[in-house]
């Protein structure tokens, strides 16, 4: 397996023959790009990989000088990379709602034909309430990743950093403790487990029947425990405690200098242990054979926060959930995509979102997409027949949870903490509910990158305003300045809530600027 510094070669446009020196593109390429009877690109297989919490600077294609990510850059140099690909809802659970709509999608497949399968070490795929295998004809979680309550014994185990250093009070770092404690090499991580089963499905399905194979991997999230190689890389010599699971309120009281900078290697072993992983599924996809009819996306669900912006984490959790406001460090994801054909190392620049995922799932396998999708398919881009297919890219947390009855929604209010991020791709703006229109209720939030408690929020959680060409980072607040930005961008946002039909007992507490 060739995981350190694949040989690079040209990936021809048209009739390109990939060589094995490059690992992932070990087969021989069809001379053109398979169409469906409508034209567009078409494939007999799918496959989808998400790592979840991968930031888009983690990755070495999209710039990062932190890390190192060969396996994902030699992929790359053979698919399609979308410099602009924004999260769409948030966080985890809702993202993966997005790429699938529930079993709408699966549904649709196995109608077609199409075999459908999950491998995944997510524990949230089999969480009550979530069940992502809803659907799929056939599925396998690793169980133990995170909170998964899988083993009970040992029943003691040690801390690798006082309890209060940790998020949720350590209880889910004392499970999760448990599940690993029988692990004893590289194999047994769940990141390894979960390639190696994926390749072996393949192995097995490997048929001739057309699939759709979805992957999902927990890692880089936390807990940050991977072989200490991987660390040793990034903090050789560190001598401290170990912060696998830190806590996303409060850290300044808690976490040193030195311990912030062990957190950032920490997930930087596991973004390293996950690249090699990634890259022994894509070695397996190669060797069967599979690139000549087969499309490959990988993509994240969100960032995290590794002090940016004085936070930690990707929301604030203190007695209650509170979300942070959605800064490209967590709002931008990596996503790269192959089909057989395709113009290797090319870029798109365009805004994309995981909503627009499922009807560019349908269009490539040659499904129809049912009239009620709105969301736009990929592959128009991918063929350079458009430059974009959307105006504006809206990130958001939950507004109000549809699953409520009526009398619970109005009892809701929406915390003016949970902001969603609304771009243009040259200006952003993070906007939410009106302080000043929920009452009597006083919220811990992040203001002025510090946690503490502001009483009704007023005057303390404000728009902001941003211009990503200047100040990518979003460190100067310009909202002042450019108003008739802010509120062209906000009117487009209230648009959007109207015509998605928020009802009007959470609209109340929305006001345009």
């Amino acid at each position: 397996m060739n995981v350190e510094n694949p040989s690079r070669r040209d990936f021809l446009k048209v009739g390109a023959t990939a060589l094995a020196s490059a690992g992932f593109g070990s087969a021989s390429l069809s001379a053109r790009s398979p169409r469906s009877s409508s034209g567009g690109i078409r494939v007999d297989n799918l496959i989808l990989i998400i790592s979840d919490t991968l930031r888009r600077d983690a990755v070495s294609l999209f710039g990062a000088n932190w890390i190192s990510t060969p396996n994902l850059d030699r992929f790359a140099r053979e698919a399609v990379a979308f410099d602009n690909a924004l999260v769409s809802s948030f966080p985890t659970v809702l993202a993966r709602n997005d790429v699938l709509t529930g079993r709408y999608t699966l549904e649709i497949l196995g109608k077609a034909g199409i075999l459908t399968a999950l491998v995944a070490d997510n524990p949230n795929a089999f969480t009550p309430g979530f069940n992502y295998q809803r659907g799929f004809a056939a599925w396998e979680v690793t169980r133990g990743q995170a909170q998964d309550n899988f083993r009970s014994a040992p029943r003691d185990v040690k801390l690798p950093c006082a309890p209060e250093k940790c998020r949720d009070n350590h209880t889910v770092i004392t499970q999760y403790l448990r599940n690993v404690a029988h692990r004893s090499r590289e194999e047994d991580y769940f990141v390894a487990q979960t390639m190696t089963k994926a390749a072996a499905w393949l192995e097995e399905n490997n048929d001739g029947r057309r699939f759709f194979l979805y992957v999902d991997t927990f890692d880089p999230h936390e807990p940050w425990d991977p072989p200490r190689y991987y660390v040793d890389r990034y903090d050789a010599g560190y001598q401290g405690e170990e912060v696998i699971y830190p806590r996303y309120d409060r850290w300044r009281e808690f976490l040193s200098e030195s311990e912030l900078k062990h957190c950032r290697a920490l997930y930087a072993g596991e973004v390293r242990m996950v690249d090699r992983w990634i890259g022994f599924l894509l070695d397996r996809i190669a060797s069967l054979d599979l690139l000549r009819n087969t499309a490959v996306i990988i993509m994240s669900d969100h960032g995290f926060f590794l002090g940016e912006h004085g936070y930690i984490g990707k929301a604030l959790i203190h007695g209650t959930y509170q979300d942070l406001p959605l800064y490209p460090v967590i709002a931008r994801i990596p996503m790269i995509i192959y089909f057989p054909g395709c113009s290797g190392g090319s870029r798109v620049l365009a805004q994309v979102q995981p909503v627009d995922l499922m009807p560019t799932v349908l269009d490539l396998l040659g499904v129809a997409k049912p009239p009620s999708i709105e969301s736009p398919s990929l592959v128009p881009l991918l063929e350079g027949r458009v430059t974009k297919v959307k105006d504006l890219a809206i990130s958001s947390p939950e507004i109000y949870y549809k699953t409520l009855p009526p009398w619970q929604l109005e009892r809701l209010p929406p915390s003016p903490a949970s902001r969603s991020s609304i771009t243009d791709g040259e200006w952003l703006l993070i906007y939410g509910p009106h302080p000043g229109k929920i009452s009597g209720t006083s919220y811990t939030a992040a203001v002025d990158s510090r946690i503490r408690m502001v009483e009704n929020a007023q005057g303390e959680i404000h728009p902001e305003l941003y211009n990503l060409k200047e100040d990518p980072h979003c460190e100067n607040n310009c909202l002042n300045a450019n108003h008739r930005v802010a509120t062209d961008l906000c009117g487009a946002y209230m648009d959007f809530l109207e015509a998605h039909k928020v009802p009007p007992s959470h609209l109340k507490y929305f006001v345009r600027l």
